[in-house]
């Protein structure tokens, strides 16, 4: 048997401000943006050359869903994006304005730290250490 998650829904407020903090300040991929019936879109977004599981964006829709944005996992880091270069990612991301909670930081499972994206869920960019 085989199975993987394929996408993970994130509700945004707004489908093109979220593809533009995706795509334009953490370098991802727009993957799929397609019209669907009352105004909704199918919009995947995943890291470049990824092979893995993709954010599926999804519009808020009633004021639960509102209340949700940015708090998807109540303030905890939520979402780990893999780099094979911490510090070139690092320094995109801060130039193009992404907020950073901390600064890097070196610990036994690598090099990490905390960012928020345009909502303020809470993320770790991270460099796994080399296994030996």
């Amino acid at each position: 048997m085989k199975q993987s998650i394929g996408a993970i829904s994130l509700v945004v407020k707004d489908y093109d401000e979220a593809i533009d903090f995706y795509v334009n300040k953490c370098q991802f991929e727009l993957l799929e943006d397609t019209a669907m019936p009352e105004g909704k879109r199918w919009v995947r977004v995943a890291p470049q050359n990824s092979e893995g599981t993709a954010l599926l964006l999804a519009k808020a829709d009633g004021e639960q869903q509102l209340n949700a944005v940015g708090q998807q996992a109540g303030g905890r880091v939520w979402l780990f994006l893999e780099t094979n270069d911490f510090y070139r990612d690092y320094q995109y991301m801060k130039n193009a304005g992404v907020k950073f909670n901390e600064t890097p930081r070196e610990e036994v499972y690598g090099t990490v730290a905390v960012f928020e994206d345009l909502y303020g869920n809470k993320w770790d960019l991270i460099q796994t250490a080399q296994k030996i």
